[in-house]
């Protein structure tokens, strides 16, 4: 089996905001494998200040990839265990390696008959003006579901964005999911909360940093909203540990993004436990190409959740992959008349 990986920058169309900046470019790398006139693709989504595996050695770690491709997928995927990005490549490119069509991992009707993954709309930070033109677009467009990220400007400018949205749509029409991506302190947090939560807010995402177990496990025992964990699950990689975090902090809900916690696999894992812990969860892409959107979603359709999930971002991109990926009326598709057209990617 022949091995080799590609580097590739995505261009955002619109420089992105979150709390931890503007967000301009995206890195990520493909593997492609080929065996016996046969050949699989998948992406290793790295998410620079993000992901657990942003080292020096990553593209290093890639090279040994090749260099060790006959160890085989069990003994590979054991030794990337702090790399949970190259492990999902790896995954993604033995799947498609392995079916008859390349771009067709896994059966389900979104991807044989077109029924769609509902989603939810991202709306991005900026300034009033910009996040009140991308809410309204979201809402023009048939999204019942909009997640909104916040903590990077003042609060009160993204309370009244909240509160003007409450006024025209109700909880019954419009879903709302906010994001602080770790911005407010465990002081300041609770009180926070109460006030986000007079606008009928489904959930906020990580209110404070991870890695504060004691007060984040205060805050979901105290909070009038439920709160959901996304960066907090990076970087925990052992079972145990991970049933040790639900255990300890009792969230409402996780939130698992494969490129960031170990793939197909490692995303298993923490759904396991949080069945077991009666804890909400859904599936949210990171920034990946088309090729691993792609993968995300037709796995997500074969869990059987009916939340909205995070699979909107395949559009932000100026030079992604084209694909049958369409999003309309709020939901993801896989429209089987358009055709992959990977020549920016050729091996």
């Amino acid at each position: 089996m022949k091995a080799t990986f590609k580097k590739y920058l995505l261009n955002f169309k619109n420089p992105s905001g979150t709390s931890r900046g503007i967000l301009r470019t995206k890195e990520t790398w493909f593997l492609f494998l080929e065996e016996k006139g046969k050949w699989g693709v998948g992406e290793c989504g790295l998410f620079r200040g993000l992901s657990f595996d942003d080292v020096p050695n990553y593209e290093e770690k890639c090279n040994w990839v090749v260099k060790n491709r006959s160890l085989g997928e069990t003994k590979l995927l054991k030794q990337l265990q702090n790399f949970p990005s190259i492990q999902f490549g790896i995954e993604q490119a033995l799947i498609s390696l392995r079916s008859k069509n390349p771009f067709h991992l896994f059966d389900s009707d979104f991807l044989n008959n077109q029924q769609p993954i509902t989603i939810n709309g991202l709306v991005w930070m900026g300034d009033k003006e910009f996040m009140h033109q991308q809410i309204e677009d979201k809402l023009q467009h048939g999204f019942s579901c909009i997640k909104m990220k916040i903590g990077a400007i003042d609060f009160d400018t993204e309370l009244a964005l909240l509160k003007s949205i409450r006024e025209r749509y109700s909880k019954e029409d419009i879903e709302l999911r906010v994001d602080a991506n770790g911005a407010f302190s465990p002081q300041e947090a609770l009180y926070k909360l109460d006030i986000l939560s007079k606008f009928d807010l489904h959930s906020i995402e990580q209110p404070i940093k991870q890695g504060q177990w004691k007060e984040m496990q205060k805050l979901c025992a105290n909070t009038p909203l439920p709160i959901a964990l996304d960066e907090e699950l990076i970087g925990v990689v052992n079972v145990t540990n991970k049933e040790d975090l639900i255990q300890t902090i009792q969230p409402q809900y996780i939130i698992l993004k494969p490129s960031l916690v170990g793939g197909f696999a490692g995303s298993n894992e923490w759904i396991e436990i949080a069945k077991k812990n009666n804890i909400g969860w859904w599936i949210t892409s990171a920034l990946e190409s088309n090729i691993g959107l792609n993968a995300i979603a037709q796995w997500t359709a074969t869990l059987n959740n009916k939340m909205p999930q995070g699979l909107g971002t395949g559009s932000m991109f100026t030079n992604n992959i084209d694909s049958p990926l369409e999003v309309t009326n709020g939901g993801l598709f896989y429209n089987k008349s358009k055709i992959w057209n990977t020549n920016l990617i050729e091996m």
